[in-house]
């Protein structure tokens, strides 16, 4: 299991629109909005990299998402 973060900025007007886009995505678990330096977060949940990569991949084509980053979890060997 490969989980990612995907944080991303949207348009002004766009956010509703791009939240209900995100909450239909196969991988997509959780789409949260917060405050700060971007616009909404994304948990994502894949079977291996290369299916998280689909994943954002297709965020990013959501229209009114203007820019993404996305973190990849890494387990250390002390964390179960």
């Amino acid at each position: 299991m490969v989980i990612g973060f995907t944080m991303m900025n949207v348009n002004k007007g766009a956010e509703y629109d791009v939240w209900q886009e995100l909450v239909k995505m196969s991988g997509v678990t959780r789409a949260v909005h917060v405050f700060g330096e971007v616009d909404y977060v994304a948990i994502i949940e894949a079977n291996e990299l290369p299916e998280l990569n689909r994943v954002v991949d297709d965020i990013k084509l959501i229209q009114g998402v203007t820019t993404t980053r996305t973190f990849v979890e890494h387990k250390l060997p002390f964390m179960k």
